[in-house]
């Protein structure tokens, strides 16, 4: 019997050296029996295997984190190319269109560059329609505060109260948010003399 309280002191210490630990709890040799001695082993190595999960979830959670907080700085920081690879193409127009402008007699300076900035203004509408924005027409339709911002009214029999009379400068819209309403002129009845 002393031999295996021997044995069993040896391998918990083998053990304990080999953790690099010391033991949790002291223990008299012939308290523990061997059946207990393998189960507790056994729970040890189960919690060696749950602590090293716990350890390398932890880093991969810690690597996401960077990686996320890394990938929407990038998205935040390169929004706009796809709008500025559509842009560029009609800074390259205006470039053309001012040379031709300078180069032409006058006569057909102004007819060229009336031309050629009709079809540029064409370009950019058409590239900013592409990229979400849309143009808000108020033009006689009924005012809507939320679209429209009245500048005035103007009296007159000709349209109902309360309809766009005139407008102003044109609103924007980028996908469902409004950017910038519309400013009107909006009917209002004749006061009765």
């Amino acid at each position: 019997m002393k031999e295996m309280d021997t044995e069993m002191e040896n391998e918990k210490q083998t053990e304990a050296g080999n953790a690099g630990d010391e033991p949790l709890v002291a223990l008299e040799p012939g308290t523990v029996a061997p059946e207990q001695l393998a189960e507790l082993k056994e729970r040890a190595a189960k919690a060696d295997e749950h602590w090293n999960r716990l350890l390398r979830t932890t880093a991969d959670f810690d690597n996401f984190k960077k990686r996320a907080a890394r990938e929407k700085q990038d998205a935040i920081k390169f929004a706009n190319e796809s709008l500025l690879q559509k842009l560029i193409p009609v800074l390259d127009n205006f470039d053309m269109a001012l040379a031709a402008a300078q180069t032409s007699t006058a006569g057909e300076a102004v007819q060229s560059l009336q031309t050629g900035v009709n079809m540029i203004y064409q370009q950019l509408k058409t590239a900013l329609t592409e990229a979400g924005l849309e143009e808000l027409d108020a033009a006689n339709k009924a005012f809507d505060p939320n679209l429209h911002e009245a500048v005035s009214q103007k009296e007159t029999t000709e349209v109902p109260e309360g309809q766009v009379v005139q407008q102003l400068r044109k609103g924007y819209k980028f996908r469902d948010r409004l950017l910038r309403p519309a400013s009107v002129v909006v009917a209002k009845h004749p006061a009765a003399a």
